[in-house]
């Protein structure tokens, strides 16, 4: 039994270490000059000959690209902050939008109840590709294209969180919520000292779900925006030549780190929200 679980748990290991051997390699070669890159890389990035070498640290470490991206790119904070804008108003507006409606689904018993269930999973698993020409031509009409709007409307009615907060709040026992409305609590009144409380792991699983979507975002910003000014920062290693490889690492460590940081905060809940996720109603 303990040569089972010590097998297991080297290959866990070698398997986990897979995962983050590129992670590894991209935070060196943002430590690395331009020198070592081109002495390590230089055959891939430049066509220089040689043989690639994988080197998880660096001979020689440097601040530069990280001290040249952030001093002196001012096209990566403009980017920065439009991600900024853009996740955190999806973020606002889901909350305002998708709980309420998560809450009437999981909650409430009413005629096309299903239905509507049915046609979240299905918008759910649609791939942008499907829904683009459609979108466009939505955002055309309300002319809102090439503004920040135009990302900001299509992710507050994404279906995902509704449908994610939704099996959280089917959990929530009857009992429970009939005692509180027969000791004369309201219907908002339950919602926010009952339902929201216990539904909390499902709202903050969803919240950094989508947190990661809209910051990652590619397709979308690239769709229906046109000015660069208005561009994400999920965009801005695009710009970047081959020239400036130290800078596209840095660059992707500082993109990467808010969902890193997110997604290690919110762990516990993130696995509460995939178990729910999976339940059968």
């Amino acid at each position: 039994m303990r040569k089972k679980k010590t097998a297991v748990r080297i290959g866990v290991t070698l398997f986990v270490l897979i995962l983050i051997f590129p992670i590894l390699l991209l935070s060196a070669g943002s430590l690395m000059g331009p020198a070592e890159l081109k002495e390590s890389y230089g055959s891939v990035l430049y066509g220089s000959g040689g043989e690639l070498q994988w080197k998880l640290f660096p001979l020689y470490p440097t601040l530069k690209a990280y001290l040249q991206l952030l001093l002196d790119s001012p096209d990566f904070f403009v980017m920065f902050w439009n991600s900024c804008r853009q996740t955190f108003t999806v973020l606002a507006g889901q909350l305002c939008v998708g709980l309420p409606a998560a809450w009437a689904l999981g909650r409430y018993r009413f005629k096309g109840r299903k239905l509507v269930l049915y046609l979240y999973m299905i918008l759910m698993i649609l791939p942008f590709q499907v829904t683009m020409v459609s979108g466009y031509t939505v955002l055309s009409f309300l002319k809102i294209l090439d503004t920040h709007w135009a990302v900001i409307l299509p992710g507050i009615f994404s279906t995902f969180p509704v449908f994610l907060m939704t099996k959280f709040f089917q959990q929530i026992p009857d009992s429970l919520l009939e005692a509180a409305k027969v000791d004369g609590a309201g219907t908002w009144e339950v919602f926010f000292r009952i339902g929201l409380p216990l539904g909390m792991p499902g709202v903050v699983s969803s919240l950094i779900l989508n947190f990661m979507e809209c910051w990652n975002a590619i397709e979308a910003p690239m769709t229906f925006l046109k000015t660069k000014s208005l561009l994400s920062v999920s965009l801005y290693l695009s710009n970047i030549t081959a020239n400036d490889v130290a800078t596209a690492f840095s660059a992707s460590i500082l993109i990467m780190a808010p969902s890193v940081f997110l997604f290690a905060c919110g762990q516990d809940y993130l696995e509460q929200g995939i178990l729910a996720s999976g339940l059968k109603e």
